[in-house]
């Protein structure tokens, strides 16, 4: 299998759990960077909570340079276990 090749996700049932569980880690890091941004914003409406607020939109920086790397470490651990099946069933 290729690097996102989307019938890694459904190679077997560990690789379902497997997709599924950095989906819901990339769709939490989603979140918590938009409440981040959100929560920031509505900061900046006070002069005294610029720092704060500065703080919020940095950190939720930060959690949306996760999102791609969620998915490339994602896609080097579904190549790993398609790897080690190969492997298991004597294709390696």
């Amino acid at each position: 299998m290729s690097f996102f090749d989307p019938r890694t996700r459904s190679r077997s049932h560990r690789n379902r759990k497997l997709y599924a569980t950095y989906e819901i880690a990339y769709t939490a890091v989603d979140v918590i960077a938009a409440l981040l941004f959100i929560v920031g914003s509505v900061l900046f409406f006070w002069q005294s909570l610029s720092i704060p607020a500065t703080w919020c939109f940095l950190i939720g920086s930060i959690f949306f340079a996760l999102k791609p790397t969620l998915r490339i470490v994602r896609e080097f651990h579904m190549l790993a276990e398609g790897d080690y099946e190969d492997l298991e069933e004597g294709k390696g």
